[in-house]
């Protein structure tokens, strides 16, 4: 694990000069984007059925998220997809999420998490461990951990 948290610390994070002009702020901001949507990509395997309404929402979630284009969210949820592939923890999105946002940011992603779990309007029990580990990792209050899970499923149509 501690292989796979270094390269990918150094080949997306680790501040370097950039050829193109690109400050550290900017590579911490895309490493920061990155690690959402990983996150969100993981939300849509955690009942091991990736549904076209979850994918629907982490692409839009991206988009009103990080101000992208719609060509620009599917290409960062692709980059996603793949770290997310790569990963052997979800420690490796969620330090730099916890280190990189402030307490509204990480409520936020709590947020859009849960927007991905009831997307296809059901939970199952592995979505909602993962979505709980991702809100201890970032240190997520409890309450706003209930609260934005209610606020996803009314949002969804569900009030059960």
């Amino acid at each position: 694990m501690i292989r796979s948290i270094q390269r990918f610390y150094n080949d997306v994070i680790r501040p370097r000069p950039e050829p193109d002009g690109i400050t550290n702020r900017e590579a911490t901001e895309r490493a920061l984007r990155l690690a959402t949507a990983a996150l969100l990509i993981e939300a849509t395997r955690a009942d091991r059925t990736v549904s076209e309404e979850e994918m629907a929402v982490v692409d839009r979630s991206l988009r009103e998220t990080f101000g992208l284009t719609e060509d620009e969210a599917r290409e960062l949820a692709a980059l996603g997809e793949q770290q997310a592939a790569e990963a052997v923890s979800l420690y490796e999105f969620t330090y730099l999420i916890d280190k990189g946002f402030d307490a509204a940011q990480k409520r936020e992603i709590v947020a859009l998490l849960w927007r991905v779990v009831f997307a296809d309007a059901r939970m199952e029990a592995h979505e909602e461990h993962m979505v709980r580990r991702v809100a201890e990792l970032i240190h997520v209050p409890h309450k706003d951990f209930i609260d934005t899970k209610i606020e996803a499923r009314r949002a969804a149509g569900r009030e059960d």
